[in-house]
């Protein structure tokens, strides 16, 4: 069963116009044909195995939020003073960095822009890494099977996020590079 043809046109035009970016759809302009006709490359530079894992983190952290938040209620009382407030600040600056890594990370890879990626790649390297890693061997604070648990899923997520946010950084970096050079010379 064919739909009109009235109906396709205006479900086509609001398909292009809505759902993708016009800046991408725009035809190639006749004047660079003669002269480097790759300047106006227009690939995908987005890594998808980044976004994937930036998805499923993205579901994923509240659940590891609400467990970290009850273990840390149920173990509260047997911690030590300064674990207490050690955790407790763990937790509230991992939850900052987080939202702001995760924000960074899709505006970064969808939009293809090299100083959100690299902000990324930075929180996930230098904070977000070390944090957790604090949180999933140091025996001191009491840790229960649940919270090894999901330290180790949020852990492998960071390490696969640092590992393909830097090859998605380096190829977005390189192809920068390339368009600059070519267009120096134009």
């Amino acid at each position: 069963m064919e739909m009109p043809g009235t109906i396709r046109r205006r479900l086509e035009e609001f398909s292009r116009n809505v759902l993708f970016d016009q800046s991408r759809t725009q035809p190639i302009r006749k004047e660079n044909d003669t002269f480097l006709p790759h300047v106006s490359d227009k690939r995908v530079l987005s890594g998808l195995h980044l976004q994937m894992s930036l998805y499923f983190n993205m579901w994923f952290f509240p659940l590891w939020w609400i467990s970290e938040t009850i273990m840390l209620h149920l173990k509260y009382p047997a911690l030590p003073d300064y674990y207490k407030f050690i955790l407790v600040t763990v937790l509230i600056l991992m939850t900052l960095i987080e939202a702001i890594r995760l924000f960074l990370g899709y505006a970064g890879n969808l939009q293809e822009k090299v100083p959100e990626l690299a902000g990324f790649w930075l929180l996930s390297i230098l904070l977000q890494f070390p944090l957790i890693l604090f949180l999933l061997f140091n025996e001191a604070i009491l840790i229960q099977p649940l919270e090894r648990a999901v330290h180790i899923v949020l852990a492998l997520f960071i390490l696969s996020q640092a590992l393909s946010g830097f090859v998605a950084l380096r190829d977005m970096v390189r192809h920068t590079e390339s368009q600059f050079h070519l267009r120096q010379f134009h």
